[in-house]
């Protein structure tokens, strides 16, 4: 069973996602937060799997609860959630260490899948959302930086699948794209997390971006996707 601790300080929104999430079997809800502060104490007294973090609320706000969590190396994962699919704010909730986020009017097959991802290591990056809130709000180098000096010790083909995580390609998409087996490209990620201290793919991708890696608006575009403008 995954636990889940919403925090929003909508009552109607918490009485929602209490619905939603309970109507699935193998998930349950903790209890609720209606703020940032109070998300940290039911996190340190519930000790929850997940945490359905709202971005914006009074007092402390969800980026800096997150953060908090983070600092005091809590084992929940934080799923953010928002209104809008460009929120600036959740960039940096990102760096703070959420583990993906998720917009408010997501189905209840979108969110319960979402929490099960989360709960199960994995991210939510999304190549709609999450790649162009990375690429928008990203504050890079300057262009001509070179790649080496933050490349962290990675190989050439470490850095290869640094990039296509960044561009929100998937295990199987990145086997394809390098003509790996899946079960090679999880060892390169393993190792990648490894090499430089990260949680898991949101951050790998953060880096790509802030350390020159990959360029805001220069990545290609996984096959049948658009690339971003």
């Amino acid at each position: 069973m995954i636990s889940v601790l919403i925090a929003d300080d909508q009552d109607l929104v918490r009485e929602g996602l209490r619905m939603l999430l309970e109507a699935e079997p193998d998930l349950a809800v903790a209890g609720e937060a209606a703020d940032g502060g109070q998300a940290l104490a039911q996190a340190r007294l519930l000790d929850p799997d997940v945490i359905l973090m709202d971005v914006r609320m009074p007092g402390l706000n969800g980026i800096e609860a997150t953060a908090r969590l983070a600092q005091a190396g809590s084992r929940a994962r934080v799923l953010m959630l928002t209104t809008f699919d460009l929120d600036e704010y959740v960039y940096h909730a990102l760096k703070a260490g959420a583990s993906g986020f998720l917009l408010k009017d997501a189905s209840r097959e979108q969110l319960a899948g979402a929490v099960r991802s989360v709960a199960a290591g994995e991210t939510l990056l999304a190549p709609v959302i999450t790649r162009r809130l990375i690429e928008d709000f990203c504050s890079g180098p300057a262009p001509g930086t070179p790649v080496a000096g933050a490349a962290g010790g990675l190989s050439e083909r470490e850095l290869g699948v640094v990039r296509l995580v960044a561009e929100g390609l998937s295990n199987a998409e990145i086997a394809a794209a390098l003509y790996l087996s899946e079960a090679t490209v999880k060892s390169h990620i393993a190792l990648i997390l490894a090499k430089l201290a990260l949680r898991d793919r949101v951050q790998v991708a953060v880096y790509a971006y802030e350390h020159g890696i990959v360029r805001p608006g220069r990545g290609t575009a996984p096959p049948g996707r658009k690339a971003s403008p």
